[in-house]
């Protein structure tokens, strides 16, 4: 003890009188005059406790004055930042803004504490853990007509087409006149096209482009054969069928049993298609397809509104189509998956269902709808493209999506297969119509059908960049499209052959 609080001690066992300095340092007692003061709040009073431990703990302890003052200034400053970033926000909730009136940055402190505030309530979010619904819950969601808040969106055309509407109204062209022209032309050095009375079994050595009677079989045909050549696709399916069991029963007999690929893991399906090309991509897509699939077939397979009330199905497409899953999933102990029932819909809806599956796109749809489906789709690959563009059926702006919408609307019903097919066939064997070529090409002297209608445009052969020897180098892009449109042209051919 030191010796200041002993002598105080001291004076108070003895009853002594305290010095003056002792006196000072005496606890004053309340004077039954003076008035109570107001009871303060437990929050107040915490707050209070606190602020009188950070002033009375020793400095001994590691606490800086300085560091103190800091602390508090830098929390004030904090503060001020938030509270502009509400104020720029409530602000600009309530000024509506014009159309030509472009949007005030925020400021360097405003913008910093928003984009905290953001970050964080995002993080929040994500951080709750939805609870997983029940059968019994989705009922009871069903029944009382409660909708998942700001439920996302489907859009109807994810590319943005409008059936039966072209993308250029003012284009004029194809006539019915010009295709028919063009048909008879290429007919007559590529041999009459006619589609098949009936579609042919499905091959177990060619993945080909959808001409196969099973729906969900011709959709994942005719996605390996995308983006690589024939002979990839071919080995893509031919290791499918390696590495699973054949359908047994069903439309689908003789091919793939995709319900075993869905109930697989995706590796097994890399494994299978590796040399096919995208591997990664289309094996994780697949799966995903197939999933989708399953859960289809599930609901329709348990649907009980698909009658009328004296037992047959309604008129409507949908109500056939549950029939048709029913017939053929209940028909069979075997657990098939099926896309038949897309038969009993319209074709744009049946072609907006193809869409809806994950890396399906315009000119797979258009295949299935044509090959599979047998309905009127002019498909467009890089051939059909090209040649549409130097018949000048559209404009040089166009793209594929564009142009299949287009002609969807100008070419004929009964002239969009044969032409698909023989513009194909055309676009690869014309040593004038094949891309990139020039005088100097092979085939180039044997002349072309359709050279008096068709005005060549693009890179032509011996237009690269000349080296220092006098060859010619060819860029890298040239490179891509030239090897783009062989993969594609071979893939066609082989299907056309089929």
């Amino acid at each position: 003890m030191t010796p200041r609080t002993t002598r105080a001690a001291t004076a108070k066992v003895k009853n002594l009188p305290l010095s003056a300095e002792d006196e000072h340092k005496k606890p004053k007692t309340k004077s039954a005059s003076q008035p109570a003061k107001k009871s303060l709040t437990p929050r107040k009073t915490a707050t209070l406790n606190q602020a009188s431990a950070e002033e009375k703990r020793p400095i001994s302890e590691g606490q800086n004055l300085k560091a103190l003052e800091h602390k508090k200034v830098g929390a004030e400053t904090d503060l001020n930042k938030a509270n502009v970033g509400k104020k720029r926000r409530r602000a600009e909730s309530q000024t509506p803004a014009g159309p030509d009136k472009k949007a005030q940055k925020p400021t360097k402190g405003s913008r910093g504490a928003s984009t905290k505030t953001q970050a964080k309530k995002q993080k929040e979010s994500h951080a709750v853990v939805k609870k997983e619904i029940t059968p019994k819950d989705a009922n009871n969601v069903a029944a009382n007509g409660i909708q998942e808040k700001n439920p996302r969106k489907k859009k109807a055309n994810p590319y943005g087409l409008t059936p039966g509407a072209s993308p250029f109204p003012d284009w004029p062209h194809p006539t019915a006149q010009e295709c028919h022209e063009v048909n008879s032309l290429l007919s007559s050095l590529h041999g009459e096209v006619k589609a098949p009375a009936a579609i042919p079994v499905a091959s177990r050595t060619v993945a080909g482009c959808g001409e196969v009677p099973c729906v969900l079989d011709a959709l994942i045909r005719t996605y390996l054969s995308a983006a690589t050549a024939g002979v990839n696709s071919n080995r893509s399916f031919q290791g499918l069928l390696d590495e699973f069991k054949e359908q047994k029963t069903g439309i689908g007999k003789g091919s793939v049993n995709w319900d075993e690929v869905r109930r697989s893991d995706v590796s097994r399906c890399f494994r299978a298609i590796r040399s096919g090309g995208l591997a990664d991509v289309k094996s994780k897509n697949i799966k995903k397809i197939l999933d989708m699939v399953f859960a289809e077939n599930q609901e329709m397979r348990g649907a009980e509104g698909g009658k009328k009330e004296g037992g047959e199905p309604p008129e409507n497409g949908q109500g056939k189509a549950v029939e048709i899953v029913k017939s053929e999933l209940l028909g069979t102990d075997e657990e098939i998956l099926t896309l038949d029932h897309l038969h009993a819909l319209p074709t744009e809806e049946a072609f907006n269902h193809l869409l809806r599956y994950p890396g399906v796109g315009v000119k797979t749809a258009s295949c299935v709808t044509m090959f599979c489906l047998r309905r009127p789709s002019f498909a467009v690959d890089t051939h059909v493209f090209r040649l549409c563009k130097w018949l000048g059926w559209v404009p040089e702006t166009a793209t594929r999506d564009t142009t299949f919408m287009h002609c969807e609307v100008r070419v004929p019903d009964e002239l969009k297969y044969s032409l698909h097919k023989l513009l194909i066939m055309h676009g690869r064997r014309c040593g004038r119509c094949r891309a990139i070529t020039g005088e100097s090409s092979e085939g180039w002297e044997k002349g072309c059908v359709i050279d008096h209608l068709v005005k060549r445009t693009g890179k032509r052969k011996g237009d690269g960049v000349v080296g220092k020897k006098g060859t010619t180098k060819r860029t890298k892009r040239k490179i891509k499209d030239e090897s783009e449109d062989s993969e594609e042209s071979e893939e066609r051919d082989e299907s056309a052959s089929d």
